[in-house]
């Protein structure tokens, strides 16, 4: 009985990690400089594509580097996501679909990189 819960504990746990894998879109984040706004400093404006005419305004999305957009030869720290919170629109010419806070970028990526490719989910 213990092997046959182990084994449905184990296909339950690999659904959800492939399940949340599955859900994660990918794309390109740049940043911008203070003065962010009154929600903090890890914040980010997004594209027309996430904006949704003001929907994502509030949401938060995990972002994470996973490779450079340029000649940077290794933008992403080894630190993990970054959690953000959208309080603006990325009008076009935004250069990424994620504009993010220098704060936030700098916790996932070199500064100097200037644009990194990225996966993010809610």
């Amino acid at each position: 009985m213990a092997t046959l819960t182990m084994r449905v504990l184990a296909m339950v746990s690999m659904f959800i990690c492939l399940n949340t894998v599955a859900r994660a879109a990918q794309g390109l984040a740049v940043y911008y400089n203070p003065p962010y706004s009154q929600f903090g400093a890890l914040v980010a404006g997004v594209n027309d594509a996430l904006w949704g005419n003001g929907a994502a305004c509030g949401r938060k999305y995990k972002v994470m580097c996973i490779g450079a957009a340029n000649t940077a030869p290794h933008p992403c720290k080894s630190t993990g996501p970054v959690i953000v919170k959208v309080v603006d629109y990325c009008r076009p010419v935004c250069n990424g679909d994620i504009n993010l806070s220098r704060d936030a970028f700098a916790q996932i990526a070199d500064l100097d990189a200037g644009k990194i490719r990225i996966q993010y989910d809610q």
